[in-house]
């Protein structure tokens, strides 16, 4: 399996950090593209962009770019969204300035091959939490995939501080 993590550039009302966000999802296609396999893929990350049925809606937030990139995801790439194939009718959000604000930015795409695999997919909420301090550790929940899968080949494991040269490949664990 691929694990890619994207984080998609946020954008203002500038034509500067338009044309950035632009050339960040035409390269990142391009990418994606150009690394297409068998191996099956999962996408997560802070895609600062909301699914075109967003509940509230932000239209006005959101540019027809923005939009065709998420469905761009599936149509192109075959990419779908694991949160909303789990849970279709659910209103979550992984940000939210205010209660009746929320945005869900942040994004698991699986492959078709792994949809029959998945167990879950569940935002952690508690990672946006006021700690004592008044601090917080982000403005973004957490996102939880669960996969029922089997290791089909041993993970090999050494220290690397200690591995002689003639060994397997040295890993962190």
């Amino acid at each position: 399996m691929r694990v890619l993590g994207a984080y998609v550039p946020s954008r203002d009302a500038t034509l500067e950090k338009t044309e950035r966000k632009k050339r960040w999802i035409e390269d990142f296609h391009t990418a994606l593209d150009a690394t297409k396999s068998s191996v099956p893929v999962l996408l997560l990350g802070d895609l600062n962009v909301l699914e075109p049925d967003h509940q509230p809606e932000h239209r006005r937030q959101f540019a027809p770019f923005e939009y065709d990139f998420y469905r761009a995801l599936t149509d192109r790439h075959g990419l779908i969204d694991a949160f909303r194939h789990l849970h279709p009718d659910r209103i979550e959000h992984s940000r939210a300035r205010r209660s009746d604000l929320g945005y869900r930015y942040d994004h698991a795409h699986s492959c078709a091959q792994l949809l029959p695999l998945l167990q879950g997919c569940d935002y952690v909420h508690q990672t946006r939490d006021v700690l004592a301090d008044g601090s917080r550790l982000t403005d973004h929940s957490g996102l939880a995939v669960r996969l029922a899968t089997t290791a089909t080949t041993p993970l090999l494991t050494s220290d690397p501080a200690t591995t002689a040269p003639c060994e397997p490949e040295p890993t962190l664990f």
